[in-house]
């Protein structure tokens, strides 16, 4: 049976004190897959993302097909820049009060449940990264939004977050939109990755597309890539 279409966007468009950040984008992304938003800084993504969660107004048709849409912030939140003072346990009390589901998310990413009478500024970057994965997913959303929430996080601990995020979409039917500047990632976890520098510059299965020439014309620049591939 062929997986329904989760996300329709057709002509979408962007404009904000008349510069244009968005035009003409139109993509669809189908039940399960993982499609990964790829460009260069001021290409538009997290413009994309707070456009289809309906934040910014815009002209063109996104239709959702989803009943739960979860949303993971750029590497700001990460920061903790500005949040309130809160307990771990105050924040997921936000979503759920079920102590049992609760715990049992944070055993999921290899969190202990100490965590959550912890303030936010007491846990480390790791930690906190961990934890916002598991209050992102404990509602068992259809569909997560993730905003390059790794950005500026060592390889190994990119590679940790991302095989977390890997191992929950092989247990779940959850469809995942993905940005990041990472092509290891890109090798290793999209079904479909969508180049984007204000329009669409090429979208497809990332094995044909991702040539050498589309990623010069994404990025504007001279650009050699080598692909990674583990035996």
């Amino acid at each position: 049976m062929q997986n329904k279409i989760v996300l329709d966007v057709k002509n979408l468009s962007v404009s904000i004190d008349d510069q244009i950040i968005l035009k003409n984008l139109s993509f669809e992304i189908k039940e399960h897959e993982v499609l990964i938003i790829l460009g260069p800084n001021g290409a538009g993504k997290t413009t994309l993302f707070r456009t289809l969660l309906g934040f910014i107004p815009h002209t063109g048709q996104i239709k959702w097909n989803a009943k739960k849409i979860s949303y993971l912030p750029p590497q700001e939140f990460l920061n903790r820049k500005g949040l309130p003072s809160l307990s771990i346990q105050d924040f997921f009390h936000f979503k759920t009060k079920n102590q049992k589901d609760i715990t049992s998310m944070l055993d999921k990413v290899g969190l202990s449940k100490n965590i959550l009478y912890k303030q936010f500024g007491a846990l480390s970057t790791g930690q906190f990264q961990r934890m916002a994965i598991a209050w992102a997913l404990i509602s068992n959303p259809d569909v997560l939004l993730f905003d390059e929430a790794t950005s500026g996080i060592d390889i190994g601990g990119n590679q940790t977050i991302y095989s977390l995020l890997h191992k929950f979409w092989q247990e779940t039917n959850l469809t995942i939109l993905l940005v990041t500047h990472d092509l290891n990632i890109v090798w290793e976890h999209a079904n479909q990755v969508l180049c984007l520098n204000k329009e669409c510059i090429c979208k497809g299965n990332p094995h044909k597309i991702l040539t050498t020439e589309n990623l010069q014309k994404l990025y504007e620049t001279d650009i050699k890539f080598y692909k990674h591939s583990h035996n």
